[in-house]
């Protein structure tokens, strides 16, 4: 139920959701919520490999006593919680029916979905299929990666800001690819600055592009996930796929190009004005970054930190911004995430502090010396 639609249906007529909504399989009595789950779906597609998923959904709602038999479920506890499990049930019905199979990710973004009442429904969110390749397909896993894909297939230039983890350069990729596959653009442009992570890597042996490789290396472990590795090879000889440094960019007009800008952090606001003005006919930009990891030398402003202020009532671009709920690596990776997050807020909050303290005690010290001075001159 989306947060537009009423409590009692009574009271209004059916729209289409409510019509998706209306199941003969289903029965709520009081406190209890029974729903028969129809052939030909399986159980162990829907519960998981030895209940897996039953366990997940029973630690999501500890309140709620759930009970299956053969192909029936029965769920009793309040009824707000049995409202969210009715719903939960439909679009998991849903997404296996697609064929995707379940997992316990799936089952838990499903539920946050549902909790937070949002206007999409979490299988259309989860089985949006962007590329596929070797029999694996990249979709987003969450609603704000879906909504940063609809911003990229909706608007010429977009900006993807969020923290490690989040999507932010892989759905971006992915898009490109399956623009190039669908031959809506010629080629695809693949940039980032060379700036070191708190390393000093110029004196690595070899050539110009034995040095930059090292800071384009994840957008080739990312390429290589999308399209074939033989393939690869023939497709930057031939001048379809580009990956190179930021500074190769300058001097240049891309028409006709998916082109993205990762690591845009470590831009200065010179080098993002000479990126985006690269911009030409029939192409689209994506530049992604994570403002809290800016490995610029001290001093210098990152270009991602301000461009918002200055193009962020233009036209046509989008900022898009993902969070540590939309991180889709280890599970780890969201606590650590959360956890620096805490840390910075904890280190402003006493900077401030500190400074508030600073500036009492001046007046006081002040204050002191003019009457020490007036009691010499007595």
């Amino acid at each position: 139920m989306t947060d537009a639609e009423p409590v009692n249906p009574d009271l209004t007529p059916a729209t289409p959701a409510d019509e998706r909504r209306q199941r003969p399989a289903a029965a709520t009595v009081g406190s209890l919520l029974l729903r028969q789950v129809p052939p030909p779906t399986e159980m162990v597609a829907l519960l998981g490999p030895r209940d897996e998923l039953l366990r997940t959904l029973e630690r999501q709602f500890p309140l709620v006593d759930t009970h299956v038999r053969g192909n029936e479920m029965s769920f009793a506890g309040p009824a707000g919680e049995l409202e969210i499990i009715d719903g939960l049930v439909d679009e998991l019905l849903t997404i296996v029916a697609t064929g995707q199979p379940l997992n316990r990710d799936a089952v838990e973004r499903s539920i946050g979905m549902l909790r937070s009442q949002t206007a999409e429904r979490p299988a259309d969110v989860l089985t949006l299929n962007i590329v596929s390749n070797r029999g694996r397909t990249i979709r987003p896993k969450t609603l704000n990666q879906k909504r940063y894909v609809d911003a990229i297939d909706q608007h010429t230039v977009v900006f993807g800001i969020g923290p490690a983890g989040t999507g932010k350069t892989y759905l971006a990729m992915a898009k490109a690819v399956a623009a190039l596959q669908a031959k809506q653009v010629s080629r695809i442009i693949l940039t980032r600055p060379a700036v070191e992570a708190g390393e000093r890597l110029g004196f690595l042996p070899g050539t110009l592009n034995d040095k930059i490789d090292p800071y384009l290396r994840p957008l080739y472990d990312a390429l290589h996930d999308m399209v074939s590795p033989e393939t690869i090879p023939r497709l930057m000889a031939s001048g379809q796929i580009e990956v190179a440094p930021l500074a190769y960019m300058r001097g240049r007009s891309l028409n006709d190009a998916f082109i993205i800008l990762d690591e845009a952090q470590n831009t200065s606001s010179e080098q993002m004005k000479m990126f985006l003005t690269r911009l030409g006919f029939g192409s689209k930009m994506v530049v992604t970054g994570d403002i809290t990891q800016v490995d610029l030398p001290g001093g210098t402003k990152s270009g991602l930190r301000i461009v918002r202020d200055i193009l962020g009532d233009v036209d046509d671009i989008h900022f898009a911004e993902l969070t540590s709920h939309d991180v889709v690596r280890h599970r780890l990776v969201s606590a650590i995430v959360e956890a620096y997050e805490r840390d910075d807020v904890r280190t402003e909050t006493r900077r401030r502090g500190a400074e508030q303290a600073a500036g009492s005690a001046r007046p006081a010290r002040s204050t002191s010396a003019q009457l020490s001075a007036k009691e010499s001159r007595a």
